[in-house]
């Protein structure tokens, strides 16, 4: 698994993580020893709305003709093992486990059967929402682009580690939340990709987020979140409020 951390010194190392470690090519350093980054530097977080019908379902909606996409900004990212702190004005966020795409190579206008040669990899993500100002707004600033709102990670595998039908689960302070598959998607990794590619020029390092399934809800203060998606390690953080 490829991850970024911050060495003892405060360094920005790049590395291969394994059994608690992290190689970071002149030494290894011990996953207890560092502080993680999210595991890319994005342009850009690309995220798919309603593409599982059975979210869609739960807010009275159906899955769109055509990829639905939103954006967040880079300062949205977080990292593993991090605490997201909720600004002020937000008194409650619904957490969203998601299989994330991280773009490789400039990618621009390509067919979907070359998508993969453009992916660097695949993490998890947290697409944390605020649904107060979400409901009021047409394009979701409020409600899904604030600061901490894409905790990422904890590394990039290769695409080939995830399995076409990858169960995807969530679990707040230990009590399971959302389960679902990969496979209920209803525009995959190489159409969504390919369907962007023909609006916008995709850059190293750009974050495409593919939707998440049923069983959001809020997330208390002081606790800990999991996403755990087969073939990537678990993503873990913690979530209080500025309030």
């Amino acid at each position: 698994m490829r991850v970024r951390v911050l060495d003892r010194a405060g360094r920005v190392r790049d590395g291969i993580a394994e059994d608690g470690v992290v190689d970071v090519g002149d030494s290894t350093l011990s996953t207890d020893s560092v502080t993680w980054l999210p595991p890319c530097e994005p342009s850009k977080i690309v995220c798919l709305a309603r593409n599982v019908a059975a979210h869609a379902a739960e807010h009275d909606a159906v899955v769109p003709d055509r990829p639905e996409y939103f954006l967040k900004p880079p300062t949205a990212l977080a990292a593993h093992e991090g605490v997201v702190t909720i600004p002020e004005p937000i008194d409650s966020v619904e957490f969203e486990a998601e299989l994330a795409a991280v773009i490789g190579a400039p990618t621009r206008d390509i067919p979907e059967d070359r998508v993969l040669d453009h992916v660097a990899g695949l993490t998890c993500m947290n697409d944390l929402s605020n649904r107060t100002d979400q409901r009021q707004e047409i394009n979701w600033i409020r409600g899904k682009a604030f600061d901490g709102a894409a905790p990422l990670g904890p590394g990039i595998v290769d695409p080939a580690s995830v399995p076409a039908d990858a169960t995807i689960e969530l679990s707040v302070d230990g009590e399971r939340q959302q389960v679902g598959n990969r496979d209920e998607y209803e525009f995959d990794l190489s159409t969504t990709i390919a369907d962007l590619s023909q609006y916008m020029t995709l850059q190293p390092g750009d974050v495409i987020a593919l939707g998440t399934t049923a069983g959001v809800g809020p997330i208390p203060d002081g606790a800990t979140v999991e996403i755990d998606i087969e073939g990537i390690p678990t993503l873990r953080h913690q979530v209080e409020y500025a309030q």
